[in-house]
C-alpha cells in the first residue's frame, strides 16, 4: 500500500492491542508509529503504577502533547496508539488538524480484553484499572471500528479495506 498523509489514531481501552496494531499499520503504510504512552508526564505513569486511575486534568497535558505530535506529522501522516476512552479526549486530539485525522477503534469485551491482559507482562497500567477504563468508555461514532475477536493479520486487513475505501 502506497504512503498515507493521514494522522490514524489507534484508540481503544488497554489490552485492545493498540501498539500490535498500531506497529502493523505504520509498516503498511510506510509512516512512523508512535505509542501514546510514552508522552505521558511520568506523574501519570506513577498514578497508573500505584493503581490510581487518572481525572481528566490528568490526562489534558497529555492530550494536547499527542495533539501537538500530530500537527507534526499532519503533512507527513503518523499512526500513534492513544485510548482516546471520551469524545472530548478526542475532540483534544482533533483540534487543528481537518479532516486529516482518522481514528480506529479496536473494540472487544471487558472479559476478553481482561483474559488479554492476564496474559501479558512488563505493562504498568493494572488489570484493576480496566473496569475504570470500560466506565470512562465512549465509543466513537466518527471511527473505523473492529473487533479485536480476530488475529492482527485479519483486523489489519479490515483497518486496510476501510481506510482504502
Amino acid at each position: 500500500m502506497s504512503r498515507s498523509t493521514s494522522v490514524f489514531i489507534i484508540m481503544g481501552v488497554s489490552g485492545t492491542g493498540k501498539n500490535t496494531i498500531g506497529e502493523l499499520l505504520s509498516k503498511k503504510l510506510d509512516i512512523p508509529f508512535f505509542d501514546g504512552d510514552d508522552f505521558h508526564p511520568e506523574v501519570n505513569i506513577q498514578k497508573m503504577r500505584s493503581g490510581t486511575p487518572l481525572t481528566d486534568t490528568d490526562r489534558l497535558e497529555w492530550l494536547l502533547a499527542l495533539n501537538q505530535l500530530a500537527k507534526e506529522h499532519n503533512t507527513k501522516g503518523a499512526v500513534i496508539a492513544c485510548s482516546a476512552l471520551k469524545a472530548s479526549y478526542r475532540d483534544i486530539l482533533k483540534e487543528g488538524m481537518g479532516e486529516n485525522l482518522k481514528f480506529i477503534y479496536l473494540q472487544g469485551t471487558f472479559e476478553l480484553v481482561r483474559s488479554r491482559m492476564e496474559k501479558r507482562s512488563g505493562h504498568f497500567m493494572p488489570i484493576h484499572l480496566l473496569k475504570s477504563q470500560f466506565q470512562t468508555l465512549e465509543p466513537p461514532k466518527d471511527a473505523i471500528t473492529v473487533s479485536i475477536k480476530d488475529n492482527p493479520e485479519r483486523i489489519m486487513a479490515f483497518i486496510l479495506d476501510k481506510i482504502k475505501n
